[in-house]
């Protein structure tokens, strides 16, 4: 994990999909080409902390906890410009353009934001119960989009005398 910001808060962010066909198919070459290296540019953005990877793996493509239909990726943030700058600017939009010819639609949310104290990697268990949140109440301060997203929390300092 790294990090370089003072914030008591960092942006933990899950998104899934359901993949076309398998990544070894021709049909998906333009997506899984890519992983490595959005990955490592990811890994180098401003404000990245953090992914989930597989136990001796380089990415997170064989890890499938919500089901072998859901591609999961995971990761921490330090706030949501540092997130949304390297989804929307750097290489990765090219990704989102192309994402209808890799993932089937889904009807309901399949990305999630939420604030976690620094230095806390959240478990993955808590990933699938923040979309569940946000799939049921829609955005609130427990579970966001970059739509309509949520300040961290105020950092509460104990009164003394």
């Amino acid at each position: 994990m790294k990090t370089s910001s003072p914030s008591a808060y960092h942006l933990a962010q899950v998104n899934v999909g359901v993949l076309r066909a398998p990544l070894s198919d021709p049909s998906m070459a333009g997506f899984s080409t890519r992983i490595e290296p959005i990955n490592a540019l990811a890994d180098e953005a401003p404000g990245f902390v953090w992914r989930l990877v597989g136990e001796g793996e380089e990415d997170a493509t064989g890890l499938r906890p919500f089901g072998d239909a859901l591609l999961i990726n995971y990761s921490v943030w330090e706030d949501v410009e540092s997130l949304w700058n390297f989804t929307y600017r750097s290489e990765h939009l090219e990704l989102l353009r192309g994402r209808r010819e890799w993932f089937e639609h889904l009807r309901e949310a399949y990305l999630a934001l939420w604030w976690v104290p620094s230095g806390t990697i959240p478990s993955v268990e808590e990933a699938g119960r923040r979309l569940d949140l946000l799939r049921a109440n829609g955005p609130t301060p427990e579970a966001f989009t970059l739509r309509t997203s949520f300040p961290p929390p105020a950092d509460r300092v104990p009164h003394t005398r």
